[in-house]
């Protein structure tokens, strides 16, 4: 009996485990976005990055959840990767710089690859979707509405997903997405 309970107790508190796959245009920000939230938004602190050749990987810990986040290269040779990493992801974060609204249908066609990827959709019902659109500190940024309606989200039936603004050289919006996620995953 002591040993069911000591279990079960154990089991209450321990955190859950969760495989994110995060990927975006190259230079959306999903690395600025993947150490902000591993420094806790001390941006100070975040050092400056380069391109992403292959990906980083860290592991997040937020509302009794271990979000443990691939970041992936967005550079146009390394995107057909991206499909590498989607049998095991609870969940993918795609990052989409808001500012940059010459590269917005770029982005849209490669999100919409993504979400009609045989091997995703198979599992959209398990996987969810966060975009951050990220660079709401820039002028000219477009809001969550517009963002929605360019990345054509409102005909995604099949996955449940949100659209989080946010700013990754402040931190703002950042924890509201991860929030998000620990509700959803």
């Amino acid at each position: 009996m002591g040993n069911r309970l000591s279990n079960l107790f154990r089991n209450l508190f321990k955190n859950k485990q969760s495989s994110i796959l995060m990927c975006g245009l190259d230079a959306s920000g999903k690395t600025t976005i993947l150490y902000a939230l591993k420094l806790k938004n001390k941006s100070a602190d975040v050092p400056p990055t380069v391109p992403t050749i292959g990906f980083n990987v860290e592991t997040i810990s937020y509302n009794k959840v271990n979000f443990t986040i691939r970041d992936v290269g967005g550079q146009e040779r390394m995107r057909p990767s991206w499909r590498n990493y989607y049998l095991n992801v609870n969940a993918v974060i795609f990052v989409v710089d808001s500012a940059d609204v010459d590269r917005l249908q770029e982005a849209t066609e490669e999100l919409q690859k993504l979400i009609n990827d045989e091997q995703l959709m198979d599992r959209q019902s398990d996987v969810v979707l966060l975009v951050l659109a990220n660079k709401q500190d820039l002028d000219g940024a477009l809001g969550v509405q517009e963002m929605t309606e360019q990345l054509g989200l409102y005909e995604v039936k099949n996955m449940n997903w949100f659209v989080q603004p946010c700013a990754a050289v402040t931190g703002e919006g950042l924890y509201e997405g991860l929030e998000w996620l620990s509700r959803n995953i």
